[in-house]
């Protein structure tokens, strides 16, 4: 069982607390919005420009856009932490259009930024995150290994019907396997079991 929708739920209940202090210009609560989705706002931003300076000069725009923009914000239509989101890629975007040229006159995604258009967005982010890492530590797996880890997951072989498939004795598959396993939870650690 995974805790992801109850960790979303109480963030989901705090924040709605924590948008009642921004609005009321709270500087401790643009702190506590920082340290609740600064790193990632960061990783998402490091990702997209690709530039550890840049990058942290873009969450600051971020949370000063934000903190700007808080007044306009319904709790009642969506969660802060998607919409801030959607602010800091859309930042990112805009400075690799400005820096790369292909867009000479940087069109502001304002209508885009709409809180309510994200409310899946943070979970979205959670879900592809954990995808990306799952296929890297797959890839350092060996062919042997990959293969019946694919065959158990997405065939549903038993380690006996692999090594039919295979032509291995069943012995070498259970070691594929059992050292498959071992290798995706050193590399995962927690991802494997949530």
């Amino acid at each position: 069982m995974t805790l992801l929708p109850l960790i979303l739920a109480l963030e989901t209940q705090s924040d709605t607390d924590l948008i009642v202090r921004l609005q009321r210009r709270d500087p401790q609560a643009l702190a506590d919005l920082y340290d609740r989705y600064g790193r990632l706002a960061y990783s998402l931003i490091l990702r997209v420009v690709r530039d550890t300076g840049v990058a942290e000069d873009l969450v600051q725009e971020t949370f000063l856009r934000v903190w700007n923009r808080v007044q306009a914000f319904d709790v009642e239509k969506g969660s802060i932490g998607p919409w801030l989101l959607a602010v800091a890629r859309n930042r990112a975007i805009d400075y690799l259009r400005s820096t790369t040229g292909r867009a000479r006159n940087s069109l502001e995604l304002e209508a885009t930024e709409h809180p309510s258009l994200y409310t899946d967005m943070e979970k979205d982010l959670l879900v592809s995150d954990k995808a990306r890492r799952i296929k890297a530590a797959m890839q350092k797996l060996s062919p042997n290994q990959r293969e019946v880890i694919e065959l158990a997951y997405f065939e549903g072989l038993s380690q006996t019907e692999m090594a039919q498939r295979m032509g291995q004795p069943l012995g070498t598959v259970k070691t594929w396997v059992r050292t498959a396993l071992k290798n995706l939870r050193d590399e995962l650690g927690t991802v494997v079991a949530a």
